[in-house]
């Protein structure tokens, strides 16, 4: 599970990254990069979430 977090961390950190590129300077690859990042967010959140169902039947 934590390492799960900490990919979690560092997706979202690629993420805040690109997109505050995205706004700031109207970058489109970050942009591009922002929505990729997106993409794995969720999928790694599901896997939480499975992971988190699955510690508390426990």
């Amino acid at each position: 599970m934590e390492s799960l977090l900490n990919s979690i961390h560092a997706a979202y950190e690629a993420f805040k990254l690109d997109a505050a590129l995205q706004q700031e300077k109207n970058n489109k690859a970050a942009g591009t990069r922002a929505r990729k990042a997106s993409l794995e967010l969720e999928k790694l959140m599901k896997e939480f979430r499975k992971a988190s169902l699955e510690s508390a039947k426990k």
